[in-house]
């Protein structure tokens, strides 16, 4: 290999490397030019004989935190396949990314999606001049689209628009006095402990001191419903699950179809799409069947004292369709009912102006609940955003 060819290829093994940074990028890992210098280097360094420690090199030099692990993983499939090659370290010849050869990421990686292959032609902008003719209509057609559209349906733009709405939604949670108490300016509870402290100190008699109860939001149980009726709101539910995990409201999640599954440790994860994914391959029953006396009976008999001693809303999330016999449902969501401080059904069902609750199962559930609210859009999110948000408990 003369010396100008092995420039050509360094240039564009550089060339490739700088792209591939700017996938993960607009994915959402923090990237900086030094990461890719370092990368660089360490592949120089290092070589290019083996594809394990190509990739090992641009994982030690590009991530920084476990959680960026499997979106590099996908990126890192996606983008460097080579195929032809029957799997050789030859990334340094392939040419830029196309839509028509890589295969496109699962779809709870749209951000990986968009990275990689961009918007389609469909969702591009308008020119300019039409733009500004119609921003203010565009503008207000856009936010009620987005209120009433699934999160499934949504892209990056869209899923990040709608979740800063979530956290609109998340600041709205119900605060509750605790039994602690923190010292205040004024008041009507007098801090002897603190009063009594200060005249030590100074001698001589001092002011008075004042206490008032800590604030603390009230805590929240989720309950959704992963059977295949379900499955489409699910997903979108634990995403609205997600932020409220990431807020300062303590959250415990559990999702049910045949069996029930804890997975407040999934949903740990500050990156929504992973923790989601995470959620997916841990259940073994996602989209199957569902059996909710069951469910139930197993969280009261497991989990209720644990979950619900602080008394903590529980929000219940499913279409309430159970088949068979409903006198022991009925026995389950009774004594549900008397261990939170509030449950909340959230069906989707109720997206429909027709609805009648004519089924056993929902007829059984119905009388058990304090409130009975749709759950398919943003738009019945905000609600339940309004009504979780009640005035503070005394």
């Amino acid at each position: 290999m003369t010396p100008g060819q092995a420039t050509a290829k360094a240039a564009y093994l550089a060339e490739n490397v700088m792209h591939f940074a700017r996938v993960l990028r607009g994915a959402g890992i923090p990237l900086g030019s030094d990461r890719v210098l370092l990368a660089l280097r360490a592949l120089t360094l290092g070589g290019l004989e083996h594809r394990a420690d190509f990739k090992a090199t641009l994982a030690a030099c590009l991530i920084d935190r476990p959680e960026q692990i499997a979106m590099f993983e996908q990126a890192f499939y996606v983008f460097w396949r080579d195929p032809d090659l029957l799997g050789r370290i030859m990334a340094m010849m392939l040419p830029r990314i196309e839509g028509n050869i890589v295969r496109p990421p699962p779809p709870e990686n749209r951000r990986l999606a968009d990275a990689l292959f961009g918007r389609s032609e469909a969702q591009s902008p308008p020119d300019l001049p039409e733009q500004i003719e119609l921003d203010a209509t565009m503008t207000f057609s856009q936010a009620e689209i987005l209120r009433k559209a699934d999160f499934e349906t949504m892209s990056s733009e869209e899923w990040a628009s709608a979740k800063r709405m979530i956290s609109r939604l998340v600041l709205q949670v119900a605060r509750r006095r605790t039994r602690r108490f923190r010292s205040a300016r004024g008041g009507r509870s007098l801090d002897w402990a603190a009063t009594l402290r200060a005249s030590a100190r100074g001698g001589d008699l001092a002011a008075l001191r004042f206490r008032k109860p800590r604030m603390r939001p009230a805590p929240l149980v989720v309950l959704a419903d992963i059977s295949g009726s379900m499955s489409k709101y699910s997903r979108m539910l634990l995403h609205f699950t997600h932020a409220l995990s990431m807020s300062d409201v303590k959250v415990t999640s559990f999702v049910f179809g045949t069996r029930l599954t804890p997975i407040s440790r999934q949903l740990r994860q500050r990156d929504p799409d992973l923790a989601v994914a995470a959620v997916v391959r841990q259940v073994e029953d996602w989209s199957g069947g569902t059996r909710i006396t069951t469910c139930l009976h197993a969280f009261n008999r497991d989990w209720m004292r644990r979950v619900l001693a602080q008394n903590a809303t529980l929000l219940l999330i499913s279409d309430g369709l159970e088949h068979g016999p409903t006198e022991e449902l009925e026995f389950e969501m009774d004594r549900l009912h008397r261990s939170c401080r509030q449950l909340v059904w959230l069906n989707p069902l109720l997206r429909f102006d027709g609805f009648e609750p004519r089924a056993a199962g929902i007829r059984a559930m119905l009388p058990h609940v304090d409130a009975f609210l749709p759950a398919h859009n943003l738009e019945s999110l905000e609600a339940l955003g309004h009504m979780l948000g009640p005035a503070i408990e005394n």
